[in-house]
């Protein structure tokens, strides 16, 4: 796993922001960046997002196509299963809800694997990704999103833990069992709660 990016502990608790911070949690203001391996830096002339049901493509958005599709901006809280937690980041990109919309698709199946460009994949439960609880980011901070941070798109669930988050996202295929992702199959934990302290199987 490479670390680059993270200057020090944090402290344990935001002053003034009780039950904010899940536990065994810690807040940074850095932005720590941890990858499963190399970077991959994907130019946004060749990127494209499929939506698929089992292995069968429904729709794919080239780059320009998707950055016309309603940009919905979000301030959230993100954890990582390496205990730092950062408050208010700012996000904007296109809702999971709004990606069915414009495929003329409804959720077919309970579950959904996350697949990007360096061949990381991640479970989610569909129902994690409804209700505006997640979207396929483009931005950060008002900024396009670095390579390092998983430009240029990421899966964006803040509510579960950050490798959940999928960085340089190319497609979303819904599937119909809970299919283990590169972390969950080595040994992390399948939904990943911050508040349940999901890290690991068996927690």
């Amino acid at each position: 796993m490479a670390t680059r990016g993270f200057s020090g502990r944090g402290h344990a608790a935001s002053a003034g922001q009780p039950g904010r911070l899940p536990p065994g949690q810690f807040v940074t203001t850095d932005f720590p960046v941890l990858s499963a391996g190399p970077t991959p830096h994907v130019a946004r002339e060749d990127w494209r997002f499929t939506l698929q049901v089992g292995p069968r493509p429904i729709k794919s958005w080239s780059w320009g196509d998707f950055i016309r599709l309603p940009i919905t901006s979000v301030t959230r809280d993100i954890h990582c299963v390496t205990k730092w937690s950062k408050f208010d980041t700012g996000w904007e990109g296109v809702s999971i809800e709004d990606l069915l919309a414009d495929a003329g698709l409804e959720p077919p199946t309970e579950f959904a694997l996350a697949h990007s460009y360096d061949d990381y994949s991640t479970n989610v439960p569909v129902k994690d990704l409804l209700g505006g609880r997640a979207m396929i980011a483009i931005a950060y901070d008002g900024k396009p999103i670095a390579a390092e941070h998983g430009g240029p798109a990421r899966l964006l669930v803040p509510h579960l833990y950050f490798w959940k988050s999928a960085k340089w996202v190319k497609a979303l295929q819904f599937t119909e069992r809970d299919e283990a992702g590169f972390w969950e199959l080595r040994g992390y934990h399948m939904y990943g709660d911050p508040w349940g302290e999901q890290r690991y199987s068996g927690d």
